[in-house]
């Protein structure tokens, strides 16, 4: 049960052991690209180029759905990004229950957008985890925890990777003992929610120290991107680099004219990679080339 790219390792893992799929559960298709044409989910391509069936509810709370999951007769069900809330009735149909694919250090980053927070906060190191599914927000108990030091410069994009590979690993470790090992609760200190990103997410403040803003650009990137307004136009930021700044300087100033932003307590941020609407990713300066930004520039959060 998984609908990203995220989930694609687990499918295939599972595809190329000696488990049996019997069937691939997935959110419906959805409009995507220039036409806007409706499109299957990663998951959905991926089990139908393996002639497995695939059904996408649009959601498991009624009758006839939960009948039709239990009458796959399933052992087990393996969850990795869904996106559906999974009613008590499906949780208790296969045999031992559904695991689920966690990427974070539970109880920290308990929800929907784990591998964005983690980086957003400044997290050195997070784990991935194989949990029971429960009712509660990611709170069931844990079968397997793989800590893993997140590299300095790693953005979103990278842990995503990361952690898709190691949670398929962890899954067929975990079906091998499934009937004799037995998950360990969680602990209660330490819970944090990693909630959905949403667009106040994305803007830079840029009285924050340069660290912070950091962290914000590599939690976000590749997508959706934190965002700034330079020179009138919202631009996507994807990489960048701690320097010092000016306090005699306002928060956002451009202090020279590659791209060296003033930031709070005495830092900047040299922004490296960014891109502008309608405009392909480019270093900065393919950027500058294009769209040159002059020393006392200031830059704003988006729309101000």
């Amino acid at each position: 049960m998984g609908t990203p790219a995220f989930a694609v390792p687990a499918l295939q893992a599972l595809i190329d052991s000696k488990h049996e799929v019997v069937a691939v559960y997935s959110q419906p298709p959805r409009p995507a690209g220039r036409g806007m044409q409706l499109t299957p989910s990663p998951i959905q391509q991926l089990a139908e180029s393996r002639d497995i069936p695939v059904f996408t509810p649009v959601s498991l709370r009624d009758a006839d759905q939960q009948e039709a999951f239990a009458a796959h007769g399933a052992d087990i069900a393996v969850v990795a990004a869904y996106g559906l809330l999974l009613p008590q009735a499906i949780l208790d149909a296969p045999k031992h229950g559904c695991i689920n694919i966690h990427p974070s250090d539970l109880p920290r980053w308990r929800g929907a957008a784990p591998i964005q927070r983690t980086l957003m906060a400044g997290d050195v190191a997070t784990a991935c985890c194989i949990i029971q599914l429960e009712l509660g927000l990611d709170t069931g108990p844990i079968y397997l925890r793989e800590t893993y030091s997140i590299p300095p410069e790693m953005d979103a994009g990278g842990l995503h990777d990361v952690m898709a590979a190691i949670g398929a690993r962890q899954v067929l470790t975990v079906l091998e003992s499934i009937a004799s090992i037995r998950p360990v609760a969680q602990s209660s200190d330490g819970i944090t929610y990693a909630a959905k990103i949403t667009k106040a997410d994305r803007e830079l403040d840029w009285s924050r120290p340069a660290q912070e803003l950091l962290n914000q650009i590599r939690g976000l990137s590749p997508a959706p991107a934190a965002t700034t307004t330079l020179a009138g136009e919202v631009i996507k930021l994807f990489a960048g680099g701690i320097a010092h700044g000016d306090t005699s300087k306002a928060a956002g100033m451009a202090l020279d004219n590659q791209l060296l932003i003033n930031a709070g307590e005495g830092t900047a941020l040299r922004l490296t990679e960014l891109q502008r609407a309608g405009k392909s990713r480019q270093n900065a300066g393919q950027f500058l080339q294009g769209f040159p930004i002059a020393a006392g520039t200031i830059a704003q959060k988006s729309g101000t």
